[in-house]
């Protein structure tokens, strides 16, 4: 018999996705069924039907097909490379330090029991045992500590104590808010790169010693700045110095008092503040080559916030 050279075109209907195999590239995968139409040159047409059985356990999918026209049926093992399983990530544990009323603890904390932030508040730290934030704290069941303690306290609570605390409450990382204490060295040592602290200015304007509270509101009003607003960023050995992360520009209007501006700002910091501890929960968090840190968007990683 001569040889014949036949052209077949197949239709398949199901989902289409591109696939890599071990040893090949297939441009379509599978679904677990599929019925196709088979035509030759030469005018013979043959209609199919597959299906498909997975074995969870190993990469390799079974196919039996039937010929509507012929009584042949045909088993065929092939593999494919399934796809890979989502990273699950843990929830982290957070520690908070405030030093008066802890209204950005409490948006966090809040953001952690709606279930928007994959995080727990794990502990507090304060220098002032009996603020509003501690009290606040203490009311919700999180754990409080002192740090400094006062110098007429008798037994020293050093910083390589604080630091065996919080590893003791496993955390991951520390978040400053409303604290006006200078972080110890040990503790930036113990937690690189997993310090931040929020300041209501936009930073490196109205920053360093001094600046705080009302005092950057009534110093960014004098100025006759147009715009300020909140600033997170990473925390290093000096006061408001360390890599920004995240900012919010709020405007500054023509007859604002300190006090306008300060509740303007804060109204922004609650919100930045939450979504950059999401972020930070999250894992999207990426560093430039300079060291400058950015947010990756969390629909799109290639996209930065």
């Amino acid at each position: 018999m001569e040889a014949q050279t036949v052209n077949l075109r197949g239709y398949i209907h199901g989902a289409v996705n591109p696939v890599q195999t071990r040893k090949t590239y297939l441009f379509t995968k599978l679904p677990a069924s599929f019925s196709s139409e088979i035509r030759s040159s030469i005018g013979v047409s043959m209609k199919s039907y597959c299906s498909f059985r997975s074995n969870p356990l190993i990469i390799r999918r079974i196919f039996q097909c039937r010929n509507s026209v012929e009584k042949a049926d045909c088993i065929g093992v092939f593999d494919i490379e399934e796809d890979k399983p989502k990273t699950i990530i843990r929830r982290k544990n957070l520690a908070v330090f405030v030093s008066g009323g802890g209204s950005n603890f409490r948006s966090i904390y809040e953001a952690t029991l709606g279930g928007s932030l994959l995080g727990d508040v794990a502990v507090l730290v304060t220098n002032k045992h009996d603020c509003g934030g501690a009290e606040y704290a203490l009311e919700k069941g999180i754990p409080v500590l002192v740090f400094p303690k006062r110098k007429e306290n008798q037994h020293v609570f050093s910083a390589e104590d604080l630091v065996i605390a919080l590893r003791s409450y496993k955390v991951d990382f520390v978040l400053l808010a409303g604290y006006l204490k200078l972080i110890p060295v040990e503790l930036i040592q113990a937690y690189p790169k997993a310090i931040l602290n929020i300041h209501p200015s936009l930073l490196p304007a109205f920053g360093g010693k001094g600046y705080y509270g009302m005092k950057v509101h009534k110093a960014v009003i004098a100025s006759g700045a147009r715009y300020s607003g909140p600033s997170i960023h990473y925390v290093d050995e000096h006061y408001d110095t360390g890599r920004i992360l995240a900012q919010r520009v709020v405007p500054v209007l023509a007859k604002d008092t300190a006090e306008d501006l300060a509740a303007r700002v804060l109204h922004e910091e609650h919100k930045l503040y939450v979504e950059v501890c999401k972020a930070l929960c999250e894992e999207r968090i990426t560093w430039r080559e300079d060291g400058v840190p950015l947010i990756q968007s969390k629909e799109n990683p290639c996209d930065y916030q």
